[in-house]
């Protein structure tokens, strides 16, 4: 499909297609374009840019990485055809490992996650998930020892709540990246990253090192979220004057 880059819808015409290349892949699943939908309506109401508040936590995230001594950034079919590149550029920037983990879970699917990005340059794990989160039953359990299970940091966007919660329950700091600031996932986390996924790893490999450490040590979570959807609430009642104010 040719998209024009005039087209006003340019940007959000690109992800769509991308998901769609990766679903014809075999990387992406039907589910996963259901959930974009849902994240692209969040992405609207938030101006389908990083405000203050995502920076804020995109910050104290990057701070926290550089503190950690093994942080592990966990990749899906979704993260994979939204954000393969800036993940990868950040990464190799920090030398941060990064695992695939999924939910529809088949040893096919891992397998074609961890070749795309091999193919782009990077190495990453997930074929050989030897381990299981405890208390995690569903396939987002499976994971590698070397990768997420010995992890201190783990980054999930896009995530499944109950995952976000057994990381917690053993010990890991959680960082979400989730546009919905209402989900389970966003409120369980750490640090939780209310932005897209794309923007949120090219925005943390932009960030000085030593400002980003100290605002993790200053970030408080709860009020950064109440401050979001306060953000939300304020925009949604000023869209009374659409079109002009938009």
């Amino acid at each position: 499909m040719e998209i024009p880059k005039n087209h006003p819808r340019y940007e959000s015409l690109i992800r769509r297609n991308r998901l769609i290349e990766f679903y014809e892949k075999g990387i992406v699943t039907i589910s996963g374009l259901i959930s974009h939908g849902r994240g692209e309506a969040f992405d609207y109401i938030l101006g389908e840019k990083s405000n203050d508040y995502a920076i804020l936590s995109e910050k104290a995230a990057l701070g926290l990485i550089l503190k950690s001594k093994k942080p592990v950034i966990s990749v899906n079919g979704n993260v994979t055809a939204l954000a393969d590149d800036a993940i990868i550029e950040f990464s190799k920037k920090y030398g941060i490992t990064v695992e695939a983990n999924i939910f529809h879970w088949s040893q096919e699917r891992i397998e074609k996650i961890v070749k795309h990005f091999e193919s782009k340059g990077l190495s990453i794990l997930g074929r050989n998930q030897n381990m299981r989160i405890p208390g995690l039953e569903s396939n987002r359990g499976r994971c590698e020892f070397e990768g997420i299970f010995s992890a201190d940091t783990v980054v999930i966007p896009l995530e499944d709540g109950d995952r976000a919660e057994a990381l917690i329950k053993m010990g890991k700091n959680v960082i979400t990246i989730d546009l919905n600031p209402l989900s389970r996932t966003s409120r369980a986390g750490h640090i939780s990253i209310v932005d897209d996924v794309n923007r949120a790893f090219k925005n943390m490999a932009s960030f000085d090192r030593d400002e980003s450490i100290s605002i993790y040590e200053k970030f408080d979570n709860s009020k950064n979220i109440v401050k979001i959807l306060e953000f939300m609430s304020i925009r949604l009642s000023s869209l009374k004057d659409w079109p002009d104010n938009l």
